[in-house]
C-alpha cells in the first residue's frame, strides 16, 4: 500500500513563478482604465520634467547676469576714480553692493583687475558666452549638487562697456537658495499641471476609447455567456473611426452566430425527430424488402422488368435510413470511392429525379468507358439532389409546360474530374445566392428547405472535393462537382463526340 504522505510532485517548483505572477499583479493592474490612468499620468510627468533642466538653466543665467551687469556698473564707477584707483573701503562698499567678491575685464587681450577681495578657494567655471546645451542644462545641478560655501566664476560679455569680456566671482550660496526655491515652485506647478493635463487626457481618452472598448468587452462576454441574452446585442454608435468598425463588425457576427446557431438547434431538432422515427421507418423498409422478393416470384415479365429498379431504391432508402442520424449529428459517413461509371450513374440518378422525355430531358456529353473517382452511393445522392433541382426550377417557369432540358458533360483539370451540369432554367434567384449552400437557408424554390445543396456539397467535400455554382443567369445555371483524381476511360472515346439524348 502506498504511503499517503509520500509526494513526488515538486509543490514548491510552481511558488517562484505564482510569486512573480502575484507581484505583477500587485504593480501593474489588469483593468484598461487603470492602466490608462496610470500610463497618462507617468507621461505627462515625464513631460513636465523633461522641461526642468532648460527652466532651472534659465533661471540661473538671469541670476548670473543680474550679478554681472551689477559688477559691470561698478567696474566703470572704479575707471571714473582718479587713476582709476579706489579705496579699499569703497571697493567693499562696490563689491557688497554687486553681490561678488571679484571683478575683471579684458580689453584687447588684456585682463585687468578692477575689484577684488582675497579668494581662499579656486572657483568653478559658468561662461555664459557658450552655446552648448549639455554645458548649460548641467550647470543648474552643478551648483545644487555640488557641496556648501562654493564660489562661482562668471564670464559673459560686457553691455555697457567695450572689451572682450567681464569676469566676476561671487558666493553661489545665495544662487542656491534662490534656485532651491524656483525649483519647488517649478515642481509645485509641474505637479498641478500634471494633474489637470492627466486628468483632461484621461478623461477624453476615456470617454473615447476605453468605455466604448469596455461596451464591445462586455457584449462579447455577455454573448458567449448567452446569445439571446438582449443585452448581449451591441447597438452600433455609426462612428466613422476603429471604433465604430468595431462595433459594427460585432453587431455582424452576432447577427451571423446567431442564424448559425439557430439553424444547428434546427439541424438538432430534426435529427432528434429523426431518431425517434428511424426505428420505424427501418421496419417499413424491411417489409418493403420482403414484399419485393415475393414480388421476384411472381413470374410476371413486366414485374421482372420493374424489379430491379426497386431493389435499389429500396436498398439505397435502407442505407439512407441507416445513416439518418449521423446526418443529424452533422457527420456524414466517410466516403469509400473507387472507379464509378459515370454514364450509368447519371441515368439512374435521373431517373430517381424524375427526367423524362416528355418534361425535363436529359442530355449528356459523357463517353460510356469515362469514369470518376467517388463513393456510388453518395455520387448517387449528389447527382439526384442536382437534377431534383434543376427539373423543380425548369418545371415551375410559367408557359413552358414543364419542358426544359438538362446537360451533363465531363471534363479534367489539374488531376481533377470535373462534371459539369447545366440547365436551361431560370437560374438561381440573386436573394438565395449568398446562403445557396446553408441548411435550411438556401432554398430558391417556396417551401423547399434548402437541405439538397447542403447536402450534395458535404458529401463532395468529404471527397476532397466540392460542388460551385459556376454560372448563373436567366438563360440557366451551371453547377460545377469537383472530385479529386482522374481516371482514364476504359474504352476509346467516340470520335466526333455529341449530346447523347436519354431513352425512356
Amino acid at each position: 500500500m502506498a504511503d499517503p504522505v509520500a509526494d513526488d510532485s515538486p509543490p514548491l517548483a510552481e511558488e517562484p513563478d505564482k510569486a512573480g505572477q502575484r507581484a505583477r499583479r500587485l504593480f501593474w493592474p489588469g483593468g484598461l482604465s487603470s492602466r490608462l490612468l496610470i500610463l497618462t499620468v507617468l507621461f505627462v510627468a515625464l513631460a513636465e520634467l523633461l522641461i526642468l533642466p532648460p527652466a532651472l538653466a534659465q533661471f540661473e543665467e538671469g541670476w548670473l547676469l543680474e550679478r554681472v551687469r551689477t559688477a559691470e556698473v561698478a567696474s566703470v564707477g572704479v575707471e571714473l576714480a582718479p587713476d582709476q584707483v579706489v579705496s579699499s573701503s569703497q571697493a567693499s562698499k562696490l563689491l557688497n553692493g554687486a553681490g561678488v567678491v571679484l571683478v575683471a575685464v579684458q580689453s584687447d587681450g588684456v585682463r585687468r583687475l578692477l575689484l577684488a577681495s582675497p579668494l581662499d578657494q579656486t572657483p568653478y567655471l559658468v561662461d555664459l558666452r557658450e552655446n552648448n546645451l549639455a554645458s548649460v542644462w548641467s550647470a543648474p545641478f552643478q551648483t545644487l549638487f555640488g557641496g556648501e560655501g562654493r564660489m562661482v566664476r562668471v564670464v559673459a560679455k560686457p553691455r555697457y562697456r567695450d572689451g572682450d569680456f567681464i569676469e566676476i566671482v561671487a558666493p553661489d550660496a545665495p544662487l542656491r537658495k534662490e534656485l532651491v526655491g524656483y525649483l519647488i515652485r517649478l515642481l509645485t506647478l509641474t505637479a498641478l499641471t500634471t494633474a489637470v493635463a492627466g486628468a483632461v487626457v484621461y478623461l477624453s481618452l476615456n470617454a473615447f476609447l476605453v468605455r466604448p472598448m469596455q461596451r464591445i468587452t462586455r457584449a462579447m462576454e455577455r454573448f458567449r455567456a448567452d446569445p439571446d441574452d438582449p443585452r448581449a446585442h451591441i447597438q452600433p454608435s455609426n462612428r466613422r473611426d476603429e471604433i465604430g468598425r468595431a462595433e459594427a463588425e460585432l453587431d455582424r457576427m452576432q447577427a451571423d452566430l446567431r442564424a448559425a446557431l439557430n439553424s444547428r438547434a434546427r439541424l438538432a431538432a430534426l435529427g432528434e425527430a429523426v431518431a425517434k422515427i428511424n426505428h420505424d421507418l427501418r421496419n417499413m423498409l424491411t417489409s418493403a424488402q420482403i414484399a419485393s422478393e415475393r414480388l421476384a416470384l411472381s413470374g410476371d415479365p413486366r414485374v421482372a422488368q420493374a424489379l430491379p429498379r426497386l431493389e435499389r431504391a429500396l436498398d439505397r432508402a435502407v442505407t439512407l435510413a441507416s445513416d439518418v442520424l449521423a446526418y443529424g449529428r452533422s457527420q456524414e459517413t466517410a466516403p469509400n470511392p473507387g472507379p464509378v461509371a459515370l454514364l450509368a450513374a447519371v441515368d439512374a440518378a435521373a431517373e430517381d429525379a424524375g427526367l423524362s422525355d416528355e418534361g425535363v430531358r436529359l442530355w449528356t456529353d459523357i463517353d460510356p468507358g469515362e469514369a470518376v473517382s467517388a463513393d456510388s452511393e453518395q455520387l448517387h445522392r449528389i447527382l439526384v439532389n442536382l437534377l431534383r433541382n434543376a427539373r423543380e426550377a425548369i418545371e415551375g417557369v410559367e408557359g413552358r409546360a414543364g419542358k426544359g432540358e438538362v446537360r451533363v458533360s465531363l471534363d479534367q483539370d489539374d488531376g481533377h474530374s470535373l462534371v459539369r451540369l447545366a440547365d436551361n432554367g431560370p437560374g438561381v434567384p440573386e436573394r438565395a445566392i449568398e446562403r445557396l449552400f446553408l441548411p435550411f437557408g438556401g432554398s430558391a424554390k417556396s417551401g423547399g428547405t434548402g437541405l439538397g445543396l447542403a447536402i450534395a456539397r458535404e458529401l463532395a467535400q468529404g471527397h476532397g472535393g466540392d460542388l460551385t455554382l459556376a454560372e448563373n443567369g436567366p438563360s440557366g445555371a451551371v453547377f460545377l462537382l469537383r472530385l479529386p483524381g482522374v481516371i482514364e476511360p476504359e474504352t476509346p472515346p467516340r470520335t466526333g463526340r455529341r449530346p447523347r439524348t436519354r431513352t425512356a
